[in-house]
C-alpha cells in the first residue's frame, strides 16, 4: 500500500495559488472573490458549460486582473488538472453536473464529469510531495429520498412527525442511500474523497450541502431554485413546481457558505477523511410555497405557479443537522432567510436581464 503522505501545512506562507475547479460557477465565483480581496492568488478552472458563466469570469478578471488566473478546460482533462494541482497551494473541487434532470438523460455524462472527473482530481493531489488540502462539495442528496422518516403537513411545509428531529435536522449519522445517476456519481465521489484520506492520508474534508443562493447564481428550473424563483417573479415568467411544493430545504446564503469552506482549510488537519453537512439548519428551513409568499412580499411579484408530478428522487423533507461542523469549528449561519433573499433580489435586480433571464452584471467599476 502506498504510505500516507505529508500535507502542506495549513497557515504557512505559502504564496501559491489557490486552485478552484468550477471557479467560473456560483459558488466558485463567491469564493475566488473572496480570496483575491483578501490577498491570494487563484486559479480558476472550468469548462464553462453551464450557461452564464461566462458573465461571472469576465466580473472576476475586470475585478481582480492577474490575481485570477484562468484554465478552460474539463475534469475529464486529466493532463491540465494534474498541471493545475501541481502549481496550487490548496484545491476546492466545485466542478461538477449538478442537475438531477440532467443525470437522468445522460448518466454517463454524469459519471464522467462527477466520478471520474473527481478521481482525476485525487490522483493528482495525491501525485503532490506534499499535496494540498482538498476540500470538495458533495450534496444531500448521497442520503437518498428519506422515505422512512415519518413526515406530517404543517400548513404550508412537510416536516418530520418526531419533535427532535424537526428541531435538529439530518445528521452525517444518516445512512447513505444514492438515489438518481446524480446521487451515485456524486455519492461515488464523495466516498474517493474520504477514502483517499483515509488510505493515502490526503488532507481532505467532505462537505454535505443543502441549498446555497446568492449574487452571482444564474438559476434555473433544475438547479440553483431560489435564484430561478427570483428571477421568474421579477420576469413575470411562470414557475412549474414538482410535486406539491411543500418539499422543505434548509437554503444558506452564499457568504456564510464560503466561510464554512475557509474555516474547513483552516482546520484540515482536524476535518480530514470526515464529512460534514452543510446548510441553514432548522432556523433557515423554508418550503417552496413559504418562499413564493416572502418572495411576493419582498418584491410585490409573485410567480405565476403551475404544478407538474414529482421527480425522481425528491425528498420531501431536508434540513441539515450542521452540529457536528460547527462543534469542529466553531461556524453556524448568520444571514437570515429574508435578508439573504432581499440580498439576492436585490442583485438580481441591479443587473440587467436578456431574454433568457441571465443577469448580465455590472462592470466591476461601477
Amino acid at each position: 500500500m502506498t504510505p500516507p503522505t505529508t500535507p502542506t501545512p495549513v497557515g504557512t506562507a505559502d504564496r501559491r495559488p489557490v486552485l478552484v475547479t468550477g471557479g467560473a460557477g456560483f459558488v466558485g465565483t463567491n469564493l475566488v472573490d473572496r480570496l483575491a480581496t483578501a490577498g491570494h492568488r487563484a486559479i480558476v478552472l472550468d469548462s464553462l458549460a453551464r450557461p452564464g458563466v461566462e458573465q461571472n469570469l469576465l466580473w472576476l478578471r475586470e475585478k481582480h486582473g492577474d490575481a485570477v488566473t484562468v484554465e478552460i478546460a474539463d475534469m475529464r482533462d486529466a493532463a491540465t488538472v494534474r498541471r493545475a494541482v501541481s502549481q496550487a497551494s490548496a484545491v476546492y473541487h466545485f466542478a461538477a453536473q449538478v442537475a438531477v434532470t440532467t443525470s437522468l438523460s445522460n448518466p454517463i455524462d454524469d459519471f464522467e464529469v462527477n466520478a471520474r472527473g473527481t478521481l482525476n482530481l485525487l490522483e493528482a493531489v495525491r501525485a503532490q510531495a506534499s499535496p494540498p488540502p482538498l476540500v470538495f462539495t458533495s450534496t444531500n442528496k448521497v442520503y437518498g429520498r428519506l422515505d422512512d422518516i415519518a413526515i406530517e403537513r404543517a400548513d404550508e411545509r412537510w416536516q418530520p412527525a418526531d419533535p427532535a428531529l424537526c428541531a435538529s435536522g439530518i445528521s452525517e449519522d444518516r445512512p447513505l442511500d444514492f438515489h438518481s445517476p446524480y446521487g451515485c456519481s456524486k455519492g461515488a465521489a464523495d466516498q474517493y474523497v474520504l477514502d483517499y484520506a483515509r488510505t493515502y492520508g490526503l488532507p481532505a474534508t467532505v462537505l454535505r450541502m443543502s441549498c446555497i443562493y446568492g449574487p452571482h447564481q444564474f438559476g434555473t428550473e433544475d438547479q440553483g431554485w431560489v435564484a430561478h424563483f427570483l428571477l421568474s417573479a421579477l420576469q413575470g415568467s411562470t414557475i412549474t413546481l414538482y410535486g406539491d411544493g411543500r418539499q422543505v430545504r434548509d437554503v444558506l446564503f452564499v457568504d456564510d457558505l464560503i466561510e464554512a469552506m475557509l474555516l474547513a482549510r483552516e482546520a484540515i488537519t482536524d476535518l480530514s477523511g470526515r464529512a460534514f453537512n452543510i446548510g441553514g439548519g432548522p432556523a433557515n428551513a423554508i418550503s417552496l410555497r413559504e418562499l413564493l409568499h416572502l418572495i411576493g412580499e419582498l418584491t410585490g411579484r409573485r410567480p405565476n405557479v403551475v404544478y407538474g408530478p414529482w421527480r425522481p428522487g425528491d425528498q420531501r423533507y431536508y434540513v441539515s443537522d450542521t452540529g457536528r461542523f460547527r462543534a469542529s469549528t466553531g461556524w453556524q449561519p448568520k444571514v437570515a432567510v429574508a435578508s439573504g433573499v432581499e440580498r439576492l433580489a436585490r442583485w438580481l435586480a441591479e443587473n440587467r436581464l436578456d431574454g433568457a433571464g441571465t443577469p448580465h452584471q455590472r462592470r466591476a467599476a461601477s
